[in-house]
């Protein structure tokens, strides 16, 4: 069985490199066919658009992103309100909280895009009560001011405490609220490579979720 998983991630890695190697063929045809003129506005444009994507992440740093931070509850609706793209972890002190806590923190990091922050669910009674969270570790997903979709416990992350940060990356960017650098071919390659990384888990165990 085991044989067989490693063919097909294998054969995934492979396809993905193909594909990989043929858009890049196909993106130094196209400059073998620029004169000096388009090149220049070619670079121009580059120039511009790093130069916005400067400033965007600049902003985006100044409002606590890039960090994986504790807000009090009347907090959170302005954080909402400020960014685009949030993650709220609502926790208590727990291990499953504690395991989620890493693999947040990495992708804060990774992910500057999107604001990444957590409430103690027992300092905020109205707001647990008013966001219906009944399960702790839940992230609250929230878009453009609302909160648009939750994971509750690991259920959707292999229902133990072992998924990698892979796992949670990829259902956060299912539900659109981080954004992924590739798509198609190099989205599979960082699947197989999910496969073959160890967890960021360093020791202890505990149960997937905690009802209040």
């Amino acid at each position: 069985m085991d044989e067989v998983v490693s063919q097909i991630l294998e054969k995934q890695v492979l396809s993905a490199a193909k594909a990989v190697e043929e858009k890049l063929d196909e993106e130094i045809a196209a400059l073998d066919r620029l004169d000096p003129d388009d090149i220049e506005a070619l670079r121009e444009r580059r120039i511009q658009q790093m130069r916005r994507a400067a400033e965007r992440r600049a902003k985006w740093r100044a409002m606590g992103h890039g960090e994986y931070s504790e807000v009090p509850e009347k907090e959170f609706f302005a954080a909402a309100k400020a960014s685009e793209r949030l993650v709220c972890h609502f926790y208590r002190d727990n291990w499953p909280c504690k395991v989620l806590d890493k693999h947040l923190s990495i992708l804060a990091k990774q992910h500057v895009e999107t604001r990444f922050i957590k409430v103690h669910a027992e300092k905020a009674p109205f707001l647990t009560e008013k966001l219906r969270i009944v399960v702790l570790p839940t992230l609250a997903i929230v878009k453009n001011g609302k909160v648009e979709d939750y994971v509750v416990g690991f259920d959707e992350l292999g229902g133990k405490d072992d998924f990698s940060t892979e796992d949670l990356e990829e259902r956060l960017a299912k539900s659109q609220v981080i954004v992924l650098d590739g798509e198609g071919s190099a989205f599979t390659s960082k699947q197989a490579a999910a496969a073959s990384k160890r967890s960021v888990r360093q020791s202890g165990t505990g149960d997937s979720s905690d009802s209040e």
